[in-house]
């Protein structure tokens, strides 16, 4: 229920915090619900990935990416993402979630997005996505581009950290069998 108040109030206040590019970065507030802690008095964990979704969603209607995307029937999905965290959100902390496009490669763009309260990075993320066509199709991210115009600035260089990452977290293609250590 707490996932559904949260997404109707953003379906319906992205127009009234300003337009945006997709070069931008988004910045969209929250609090932490009771709801959102877990046992030990804190945001839990899962929460942070589902308020990540709604601060993507918030820069890309912003931005009338969204919009765009959807008059295409293509849509953004989650390929692989990894959060860093420093300190814990808990009940009633207001706080807020940047969103920056990172760059892209040839077949997905990578968003960075940090949780801060003031000026302090409380935690750290980086989300690979995807765009799928419907009813099928895979467009890359410089078709994606297109769609929506061209890239506003000059494109950036995808940091060389966040190139490693994706290699490391790349899984096996089709069926091969994980790595022996993996059942160790």
């Amino acid at each position: 229920m707490k996932l559904w108040l949260r997404l109707i109030w953003a379906q319906l206040s992205w127009r009234f915090r300003g337009k945006l590019s997709v070069a931008d970065t988004g910045y969209r507030e929250f609090v932490v619900w009771p709801t959102d802690i877990d046992l030990f008095m804190h945001m839990n964990n899962g929460v942070f990935l589902t308020l990540l979704d709604l601060a993507r969603l918030d820069l890309m209607k912003r931005a009338h990416a969204w919009q765009e995307l959807k008059r295409a029937k293509v849509h953004p999905v989650v390929v692989a993402e990894t959060i860093t965290f420093r300190k814990s959100l808990t009940p009633w902390l207001k706080f807020g979630v940047e969103t920056k496009i990172l760059g892209w490669d040839e077949t997905a763009f990578f968003i960075g997005q940090r949780f801060v309260v003031g000026n302090e990075i409380y935690a750290e993320a980086v989300v690979k996505l995807r765009f799928l066509k419907s009813p099928k199709g895979t467009p890359t991210p410089a078709e994606v581009n297109l769609l929506l115009g061209g890239w506003p600035k000059d494109e950036p260089k995808l940091p060389d950290w966040v190139i490693a990452w994706n290699q490391a977290a790349a899984l096996p293609k089709g069926k091969e069998p994980a790595p022996s250590n993996w059942r160790d």
